[in-house]
Formats: structure tokens, C-alpha cells, sequence
């Protein structure tokens, strides 16, 4: 039997995480899969599986009902598909290859950051992370890292902006240096965080040490600089043009899952409107292509069909769920099936403002705050107003009527948004 997985650590195919439903596998991939292997992962999902596959809020694949004994075939499965995986510390950069609003190749940047980190082996935690914005249309401010690099434009070139521990809003600024020294900087900021012990975070450092320290590992190869000016807010749904011309199509996972026949129908259309691949985006979206302008809306409009979220506006995009129960073990409500009966009844909505449902308090769907919050307690569905899950509720409701109130929270919240 698998042992029960600790918070904080990472279930890789390797080393699945039991659920409620079984064991969950997570796959990072480095870069476009090959659609023909993208169908392969979706078969052996199924068939190892209970054939449930997941986008994660930070572009992971995740596939659920694994058993002890399906998971090591899983594995083997994936690993003798064509698709490059993320190992180790996870480098996320650009979902969207050859943009032309990018400054620079951040992926280009992020495989010769995995290869260094690959060799160095520190001993780091399992949650460090580590962007690469690329500066183009899908930016990656919403995402945390330990290490986050974001590309800036400059009277000699692009340059690379560095920030620790956090989101953009959040995240403390260490300064500016070239993309050819990106490894060398990132590198010594690892080295830095995995001397403090294998649980460390950047945060850990900075909290002790304060960014002097990072300062110091840099050395020469940064300058001091102010945060770039905030960006609006990326929307991966949707026609992304590219290049060459042809177009990337975003959809959207229905609060970030679905199920491996509908992937493989989606996969299938995609092929026969030109498609050779698929990639997973942050925000549980998946990315296919390249199409032709009339192919992409082909496809979209099977997406559709299919159920996928294809308007940056459906209100399902306001909703961000968690499983819940019965499919995750800590799970007190069905939080899914919850999300799917609100958002029949929430507007849409152009903000991105979220309504989180949360199994538990532990709010792994999203844990930052939220303008509201819906948890699942021992005593019914908490109420969370401008706070997380892990906030104390200040009232509960019965499961049963928690959809009636909850529109009329969300429509408040609305309003007074729009004042």
C-alpha cells in the first residue's frame, strides 16, 4: 500500500498520493505533447485509472483512481509515450510556444534551468518552484514561486526581472539581469534555499536572512530595480495566434477535470482539423494546435459540444472547486457537484473574481483569499467572506440550501464590485 502522502509534498508518477478514489499520479510536462501520445496518456488513464484526468491551477496533469497495482503499469505506460516530464523541481514557463508578444524563448530558458537543477541534486524542498515569463500574452503573474523571472523590455534588450517567494503582487523584488545569466542566478538562489535544510523555502530565507542574502548569492550578475508595471489579467480560453501565423485554441476543464473518452474525442477532432499537439496552461486549461483560423473555430465549437468551457465569460470560470467528496479523503462536502449546480445560476463575469467551494479547510484549489469562500465543516457548508478556507466561517448553512444563498451572496458582491 502507497503510504498517505504529508502536505507539502508532490504525487509524481512515481510516488502517487492516496485519495478518496484511489491514487493520484501528477505529470509536469516540459512542452507540447505530441497528440497521438496525448491520446495514449488518456487511454492509459482509463484503463489504469478511473479515467478521471485533472489540469491543475498550475498547468499538471493529475490522474486519479489509480490502485497499488495499476500504478507502476500507469507509469510504465507514460513513460514509454513521447512526452517530456518535469522532474524534480518544477520549472514552469510560457504554455504557449512561439508567441510573438514574447520578449524571449522562456522555455528555452526553463530546459536549460531543469538541466542544471537535474545535475546539481540539492536538497531542496518538495514545493520549491521556479518561473519563466516569457513576457507574452499568457502571463504567469498569477502563479507562486520560490524564484520567479519575468522578461522586460530595456533600452539594450530584454532582460529578466526576478522576484522571491510569491505572485506577482506579492512576491519580494530582487532585481534585474540578463536572460544569459538566468541559470547562474537561479542556481544560486537554490543553492542559498537548500542550505537552510531540506524544508526550506525562499520564504524561510527571506524571513531570516532577509533579500540581502539572495543579493549576496547573486552577486554582480543582478542590479537593483523597481517591479515591472502589472499586466492585465491572462485569459488562456480562447484563439491565440502564433508565429507563423496558424493559432493555438485554449479550453477550459469544467472545474478543472474531465474524463479520458471526452479528451481522447477532443484529441481526435483536433487531429482532423490539423492539430499536432496539446499543452497543458495554467488555470486548468489545455491548449491545442496549430489550427488554421477556421480549423480553431471548428474545434471549438466540437469543444463545446463536448462540454469544455470555451468563453473566458461562463460562468463555470467563476467557480474554482476542488474534488471534495467523495473523491478526496478529506473532503466534507461534494464540492464539484456543488460548483456545477451554482453556476447555473451566477452571471458571468469579465474580472475573474472567484467563488471558491473547498472540501476542507484546506483550500487546495485555491489557497489564497477569496471575496467568497464555501467550505465544507463538520457543521455544514461554512460561509467565508474576503478570506480563505482556512478562515473561520462566520455562519453555516445546510448543503441543501447553501445554492440560494450563496447567489444572493455572489450577486451582493457583484454589485458592490461594480459601485
Amino acid at each position: 500500500m502507497t503510504a498517505p502522502h504529508a502536505r507539502g509534498t508532490c504525487p509524481g508518477l512515481s510516488a502517487p498520493m492516496e485519495t478518496g478514489d484511489g491514487l493520484l499520479a501528477r505529470v509536469m510536462p516540459a512542452g507540447p505533447i505530441p497528440l497521438d501520445d496525448f491520446i495514449a496518456f488518456c487511454v492509459a488513464a482509463r484503463e489504469h485509472g478511473n479515467g478521471t484526468i485533472e489540469i491543475s491551477a498550475r498547468g499538471s496533469l493529475q490522474v486519479r483512481g489509480l490502485t497499488p497495482l495499476s500504478a507502476p503499469l500507469f507509469a510504465a505506460a507514460v513513460a514509454a509515450l513521447d512526452i517530456d516530464i518535469c522532474d524534480g523541481v518544477p520549472v514552469i514557463a510560457d504554455p504557449l510556444e512561439d508567441d510573438p508578444t514574447a520578449l524571449l524563448d522562456a522555455n528555452a530558458i526553463a530546459a536549460d534551468l531543469r538541466r542544471a537543477i537535474a545535475a546539481a541534486v540539492l536538497p531542496l524542498a518538495p514545493k520549491v518552484s521556479v518561473i519563466v515569463d516569457g513576457g507574452g500574452r499568457l502571463a504567469l503573474d498569477a502563479l507562486s514561486a520560490d524564484i520567479r523571472l519575468r522578461a522586460i523590455p530595456t533600452a539594450e534588450g530584454p532582460a529578466l526581472h526576478v522576484a522571491l517567494a510569491g505572485n506577482v503582487a506579492s512576491a519580494i523584488p530582487l532585481g534585474v539581469g540578463a536572460p544569459d545569466q538566468a541559470v547562474n542566478i537561479v542556481m544560486r538562489s537554490l543553492e542559498l534555499i537548500a542550505a537552510r535544510g531540506p524544508e526550506a523555502r525562499a520564504r524561510d530565507v527571506l524571513r531570516r536572512d532577509g533579500i540581502a542574502a539572495f543579493r549576496a548569492a547573486a552577486s554582480d550578475r543582478i542590479s537593483a530595480a523597481s517591479p515591472p508595471p502589472a499586466r492585465p489579467r491572462a485569459e488562456a480560453i480562447g484563439r491565440h495566434r502564433q508565429k507563423d501565423g496558424a493559432f493555438a485554441l485554449g479550453v477550459g476543464l469544467t472545474f478543472g477535470h474531465a474524463h479520458a473518452g471526452t479528451l481522447i474525442e477532443l484529441a481526435h477532432v483536433a487531429k482532423a482539423n490539423g492539430a499536432k499537439w496539446v499543452r497543458p496552461a495554467p488555470d486548468r486549461v489545455l491548449l491545442l494546435g496549430p489550427f488554421s483560423e477556421a480549423n480553431a473555430t471548428a474545434t471549438r465549437i466540437a469543444a463545446e459540444r463536448f462540454d469544455f468551457v470555451t468563453a473566458p465569460r461562463d460562468p463555470r470560470r467563476r467557480i474554482v472547486a476542488c474534488p471534495g467528496a467523495p473523491a478526496c479523503a478529506s473532503g466534507l462536502i461534494a464540492a464539484r457537484a456543488l460548483a456545477a449546480e451554482l453556476a447555473q445560476h451566477l452571471p458571468p463575469s469579465d474580472d475573474g473574481t472567484p467563488v471558491h467551494v473547498s472540501g476542507c479547510a484546506k483550500g487546495c484549489a485555491h489557497p489564497a483569499s477569496a471575496p467568497l469562500t464555501v467550505v465544507g465543516t463538520e457543521q455544514g457548508c461554512g460561509i467565508v467572506r474576503d478570506g480563505s478556507a482556512r478562515t473561520a466561517p462566520s455562519a453555516y448553512l445546510d448543503p441543501a440550501d447553501i445554492v440560494t444563498e450563496i447567489v444572493r451572496i455572489a450577486g451582493k458582491t457583484r454589485e458592490a464590485v461594480d459601485a
